[in-house]
């Protein structure tokens, strides 16, 4: 599993000019679900993101979660992220999980979120969607499971 983690001041998802999702400040996160994917990385991975302290202290040192600042969550499914651009001129996709598997992890990893006290706006899985946000630092962090 990999997630591409943004600290954002808001950000939004909109799909056919409609906004389906849309947060104030936390973090956006672009997530990957590859073959191998378990439950287990799941659950890694949520933990990994609530717990990540890349929001800054008083002292302005990153010392605080999502959690701590009250921050919100944008998750938004990201096959590309699995693009394999080594050969020739077109990513091979070859290592993104197949969308059923995916789709159950992608859904099952917003609800461990949410049980952990989180607001997960998300965007539509499988939709060809526009993700805008406001990147704060900027700061974005590259997480994987399994590693």
């Amino acid at each position: 599993m990999k997630v591409v983690v943004q600290r954002s001041k808001q950000a939004k998802v909109v799909i056919d000019g409609e906004i389906v999702g849309s947060i104030d400040s936390g973090l956006v996160l672009l997530v990957g679900i590859t073959h191998e994917d378990t439950e287990a990385d799941v659950k890694w991975m949520a933990e990994k993101v609530v717990n990540l302290r890349i929001f800054e202290d008083e002292s302005g040192k990153m010392n605080h979660s999502v959690a701590d600042i009250g921050g919100q969550l944008l998750s938004v499914s990201q096959f590309t992220l699995y693009g394999d651009c080594r050969k020739g001129r077109r990513p091979n996709f070859m290592a993104a999980a197949r969308p059923e598997q995916a789709e159950k992890l992608y859904d099952s990893f917003n609800g461990i979120l949410r049980t952990m006290g989180l607001v997960v706006a998300t965007g539509r899985f499988g939709a060809m969607m526009e993700v805008e946000l406001v990147n704060s630092g900027p700061v974005t962090l590259i997480l994987e499971s399994g590693m």
